[in-house]
């Protein structure tokens, strides 16, 4: 199977595992979970897979490897304990906790969530010592005499001795007691995927055209050749700092993480070809609708390769802008309630603020008796409320990042609410707790992300017009509206802000498609 069916599996299993009663005992009995043995070759994203299903399913996740763990580690050491056993004193042997299961402990006194995932990488790789003691851990969930607590889902993974010498094979037994998943590297998935965290449309054009130079791994006399998921990703990251920085990318960068020959060099060829396509074609203006004239033309005089470049570059610049503007726009929902129930506390049966004229029929001079009074509870309840929830959400955000809960997006969505609060608080008490300067802190930050969404909207308008004019009814119109389609924050936008474009036509291909599979069924009733 590929990662995206193994993530999906494993999803289902945890909520199963996690399934309780209505006495809230788990359905399923500790010794009945079978924990997952994830077997794929090295950088097909097990790791990655993990923390994503944590953070979709609301748990902790705690990972390690067990390639360092010796007996003692993963166990715990050995001290003396002295006992009475029916009035016989005797000293016997105790083990102090296991560091993987103290560590579980841990995540949960400090993230307060009770539930979650133990990862141990490279289990088939544990030490000769500590071979043993994984029959009985498989099985019982228990280090030593330690137990792991309830509410932990086990997944475990190993590479095949293939591509790891210190991988030891599991018998029989040991198999027995996993629900063994073997993952196959699949570019298709890994794709979807890559769009979706904005991977570097030169490594994604690169690899739509060289589709089996996604993942390598072959022996050579001078070693072992590799091109993994990972390595591809991380590329990515490093490129765009490059980028940002000025900083020229050459072979040596590219071999630090493609290592093989041919793809590395093929690789850095076509990513300075890229590079040309993006200065000749002018992206940026052709997005803006400035671009020179002839500009169609020549994209689409162009070669099918040159012409898939450009298509990509331009649609990653606007699914990128997209993406900011969805992620602002959910910053700005999320602040919403909150800033209507401080308006609300604000407000109430008492004066907003000495300078708020319009709030409460307030006229400007000093408060009558006992309208002081009023305003300094009303003051206080407000900076009560700030700093109560700036401090809810630093904790959250502090417990989920410790759990592994939390996904980038929403990260980033909490963190802007967060600076946000904090910068509101300031604002109150520098104005006189003037509850309508934060209002105005609000409105102008809501036009500012409403004005960013109007320039994306353009900027697809753009690139619908440019792709019709350059490339007519080829295939590049149906590569345009179905990446918007698949693409989940070009989806949330396109439902949000709509584009004529779009809908016309989504709806020609879609009829079209229709058109085809009626054209197929009726060939096929003529041959019968």
């Amino acid at each position: 199977m590929n990662i995206r069916e193994a993530k999906e599996y494993i999803k289902q299993t945890a909520r199963i595992y996690l399934k309780k009663n209505e006495l809230g005992d788990y359905v399923i009995p500790v010794v009945r979970q079978r924990p997952i043995f994830l077997l794929g070759a090295p950088g097909v994203g097990k790791t990655a897979v993990m923390e994503q299903i944590a953070q979709e399913l609301g748990i902790a996740l705690v990972s390690y490897s067990m390639t360092h763990h010796t007996r003692q580690s993963a166990l715990g050491l050995p001290f003396i304990q002295h006992k009475n056993f029916d009035g016989m004193e005797t000293d016997i042997s105790e083990y102090t906790m296991s560091e993987i299961i103290a560590t579980i402990y841990e995540m949960m006194e400090e993230s307060r969530i009770r539930e979650g995932i133990l990862f141990l990488d490279e289990i088939n790789c544990v030490s000769e010592t500590l071979a043993p003691s994984m029959l009985q851990f498989l099985q019982y969930k228990v280090f030593g005499k330690h137990r792991v607590p309830e509410g932990w889902v086990i997944v475990t993974a190993g590479n095949p001795p293939e591509y790891n010498k210190s991988v030891r094979e599991f018998d029989v037994a040991v198999l027995d007691r996993m629900k063994v998943m073997e993952i196959d590297p699949d570019y298709a998935v890994f794709k979807e995927y890559a769009i979706e965290n904005g991977m570097h449309p030169a490594i994604l054009n690169f690899l739509d055209m060289k589709r089996d130079y996604f993942y390598r791994i072959e022996n050579t006399v001078k070693g072992k050749s590799y091109v993994t998921a990972r390595g591809w990703e991380d590329l990515s990251e490093i490129i765009k700092l490059y980028e940002e920085e000025g900083y020229r990318v050459d072979d040596t960068l590219i071999d630090q993480y493609i290592r093989n020959n041919v793809i590395k060099k093929e690789f850095s060829a076509y990513y300075d070809l890229f590079n040309k396509y993006k200065r000749d074609y002018h992206v940026k203006e052709i997005l803006e609708g400035t671009a020179p004239e002839g500009i169609e033309k020549k994209a689409a005089a162009a070669g099918f390769d040159e012409r898939l470049s450009l298509l990509s570059m331009l649609i990653d610049k606007v699914v990128s802008d997209m993406k900011d503007c969805i992620l602002k726009t959910d910053h700005m929902s999320a602040l919403s309630p909150v800033l209507k129930k401080a308006v609300s506390i604000a407000s109430g049966d008492t004066q907003t603020s000495p300078d708020n004229k319009s709030s409460g029929g307030y006229d400007g001079d000093m408060p009558q008796k006992g309208q002081e009074g009023m305003y300094r509870e009303s003051s206080d309840a407000l900076v009560a409320y700030f700093d109560g929830i700036i401090e809810n959400d630093r904790r959250r955000l502090g417990s989920l990042k410790k759990a592994g809960a939390i996904s980038r997006d929403d990260e980033q969505t909490l963190k802007r609410t967060l600076i946000f609060m904090e910068e509101a608080r300031k604002e109150l008490l520098l104005n006189d707790m003037n509850i309508d300067r934060v209002k105005e802190k609000y409105n102008n930050a809501l036009k500012s992300v409403k004005d960013d969404c109007t320039l994306v909207s353009g900027e697809l308008k753009n690139l619908f017009e440019f792709t019709e004019k350059a490339f007519e009814d080829g295939n590049e119109m149906l590569i345009l509206v179905t990446e918007l389609t698949v693409n989940k924050y070009a989806s949330r936008f396109l439902a949000r802000f709509g584009s004529e474009e779009y809908t016309k036509h989504n709806k020609e291909l879609m009829l079209s498609e229709r058109q085809g599979d009626l054209d197929r069924e009726i060939h096929e009733l003529l041959a019968l």
